[in-house]
């Protein structure tokens, strides 16, 4: 009984002095950073824009000011690497000698140039009436063949809005060798013509990205992540063009630095931390993608990815969630180190969104590691979101303060050393 009363009171004050920690972890300097991440001046973190810059400038000073040091093998806080960025040009379709109107071509291709006839052997496929066109066109791009695809005009909604889209600048990290062009006509035309083109070139990008050696278990990893990147200018609403993208995810960006500040202070890590900034998650997952293929999987303990902490969850105030929650034991593990607390970690409320795999926790997660992201947005009545409206004015800065004060209460034991979640089953 004895034993048993020093072990809890061990872990009583072990709770208070963390407890205690974790409120130097204040609501005004989350306010600060948040501030000036979702300042327009910053326009919309867009990859590749002079906003993202000035965006990683602003996150390597906060970096330095901490103390972080750069990961192994760079010599600044940023993680440089370069994508293919491919920059829809023009098409032209001539069918039996006439020259189609634009707005019936719509090209999916990453080469510099193409140009067909009925002689090049191409695969035609007709989509007729009662297909449903644009689960089709998903399942004709997954197939990685080239081929023109001759749509039903009763598609024609739906083709305008693909087409539309297809005219944004894209990355690949390989250029596909396969095109598919898309052709509004209810016939497959005898004799035919098609060009295209593309400009391509190779466009830098560049993660965030700080450490926190460990001391006992230095070569065993917990990282620390959001994205950094948002949509940039896009169609003005009621004057305003600007996509600031203040929950997503200047929240997160906001909690890893916060959280890289309370760890360098507290500096009782055993395993090493790292805190990363991502870029082009908006654009691909290209930026996380790129810091999983620098890492041994292996080697990763945990992955605490941060996504849209800006509201308060549909499970009220001091609550958020857990993508992936049932693949592994870490929500456990985490809920276990708030007991005490009023904070609570709950199980993704939104499964049929498919969240695990939609945010820069996913390429690990894929490869065994027990990566997860902690969100308190309700994704399904989110008016905000992908909007110019998600504005700083439209955030909790007190929930935003309480989820990273309990991920910084609930990854101690992880940090430690003492938990190491179960790995996920790789894909």
């Amino acid at each position: 009984m004895k034993k048993l009363a020093l072990s809890l009171l061990f872990i009583g004050t072990s709770l208070t002095i963390f407890a205690q920690s974790v409120e130097k972890i204040k609501e005004k300097n989350v306010s600060r950073i948040i501030k000036t991440l979702t300042a327009d001046d910053m326009e919309g973190r867009a990859t590749f824009s002079a906003g993202i810059d000035k965006a990683a400038t602003f996150i390597e000073n906060e970096f330095k000011k901490i103390g972080l040091q750069t990961l192994e093998g760079e010599t600044s806080f940023r993680q440089s690497f370069s994508m293919n960025r491919i920059k829809p040009g023009t098409a032209t379709v001539s069918l039996n000698g006439t020259i189609l109107p634009a707005d019936q071509v719509l090209v999916s291709s990453d080469q510099a140039t193409l140009s067909w006839t009925e002689a090049s052997g191409i695969e035609n496929i007709q989509l007729a009436a009662g297909a449903t066109f644009v689960n089709r066109y998903r399942e004709i791009l997954r197939a990685n063949k080239s081929a023109i695809v001759w749509v039903d005009r009763q598609y024609a909604d739906a083709f305008k809005r693909l087409r539309d889209a297809s005219f944004r600048t894209r990355m690949a990290e390989k250029p596909k060798a396969t095109s598919v062009v898309f052709i509004l006509s209810d016939q497959v035309a005898s004799s035919y013509s098609i060009t295209a083109s593309n400009t391509i070139d190779q466009a830098p990008l560049f993660n965030v990205a700080g450490v926190i050696p460990g001391k006992s278990k230095a070569k065993e990893y917990v990282v620390f992540s959001a994205h950094y990147d948002h949509l940039g200018i896009v169609k003005a609403v009621e004057g305003d063009s600007i996509a600031n993208g203040a929950d997503d995810d200047a929240s997160g960006t906001t909690a890893v630095i916060e959280l890289a500040k309370y760890y360098k202070k507290l500096n009782n890590n055993e395993r090493t931390l790292i805190f990363v900034a991502f870029t082009a998650e908006e654009v691909g997952g290209f930026g996380s993608r790129y810091f999983s293929s620098k890492l041994n999987p292996d080697d990763v303990v945990a992955m605490f990815n941060i996504e849209m902490i800006g509201k308060e969850s549909k499970f009220g105030k001091n609550n958020a969630f857990i993508t992936g929650y049932e693949r592994s034991d870490f929500g456990e593990i985490l809920q276990r180190n708030l007991e005490g607390t009023d904070f609570k970690f709950y199980p993704d409320p939104y499964p049929s969104q498919n969240l695990f795999y939609r945010s820069d926790n996913a390429t690990l997660a894929a490869l065994g590691v027990p990566a997860h992201t902690i969100s308190t947005d309700q994704i399904d009545i989110d008016k905000f979101y992908h909007t110019v409206n998600d504005e700083l004015e439209t955030l909790d800065v007190s929930n935003i303060t309480a989820t990273i004060k309990a991920i910084a209460l609930s990854s101690r034991s992880i940090v430690s050393g003492k938990d190491a979640p179960k790995r996920i089953p790789k894909l």
